[in-house]
């Protein structure tokens, strides 16, 4: 008994690293997805093209790869990092791309004439964008913003690679040591459990959403 308290006490500190790592990313990285979102509806082709590359760039490498390119390729150049905050960085920078796509997608299915009605009753660009298109567009694409953010979860194991200590670290640890398979079961329980209480948590709002319509 007291093995697995033990065992399960530092598991849960590896679980913290990746709880602390999924809420910073998802608290920075979709508002600015939806920032860049609505700033790729720009007229200037510089702000256009810069994001459509941007988006194109993060979403076609491997999060790992970017992880290691900001963990050793920043220090090559003289600029020193911290391992937790080129976990921030990269996962937000990732998830920003892909929320940005996301996102486009739900702006992009909103017929032009709500623009045009809006603007006609003289409302700014700004306003039209808050209270008109972005609800419709986030409420149209909550199913697939449901499963990145559950793939955000468990991509966080892939801090592994910079020597972070999240659960899926210390699994490895307590496996190597002492040749049990019962960490893995606890970390499959963790994972599970957190997918379990976002998909209610969104299709409750879901469920809210369609009430409203």
């Amino acid at each position: 008994m007291d093995y697995i308290l033990q065992t399960i006490e530092y598991l849960a500190t590896g679980a913290w690293v990746s709880t602390k790592i999924f809420f910073v990313t998802l608290i920075f990285s979709f508002p600015l997805g939806i920032l860049i979102a609505v700033l790729r509806k720009s007229n200037s082709k510089i702000v256009s093209k810069s994001i459509s590359f941007y988006t194109w760039l993060f979403r076609g490498t491997p999060l790992m790869l970017q992880l290691f390119l900001f963990m050793y390729g920043l220090p090559s150049i003289g600029i020193s990092v911290d391992r937790m905050m080129v976990a921030y960085i990269g996962f937000i920078l990732n998830y920003a791309a892909y929320f940005t796509e996301i996102i486009r997608a739900g702006i992009e299915s909103i017929p032009k004439d709500q623009y045009e009605a809006s603007a006609v009753e003289g409302a700014h660009i700004g306003s039209i964008y808050r209270f008109i298109v972005l609800p419709q567009a986030i409420r149209k694409e909550l199913p697939t913003i449901t499963n990145e953010v559950i793939t955000l979860i468990k991509d966080t194991a892939l801090v592994t690679v910079i020597a972070i200590s999240d659960i899926l670290r210390n699994v490895k640890e307590i496996v190597s040591r002492d040749f049990t398979l019962s960490p893995f079961v606890l970390a499959a329980i963790f994972y599970l459990l957190f997918s379990f209480i976002i998909v209610k948590i969104f299709r409750k709002l879901e469920v809210k959403y369609d009430f409203l319509d």
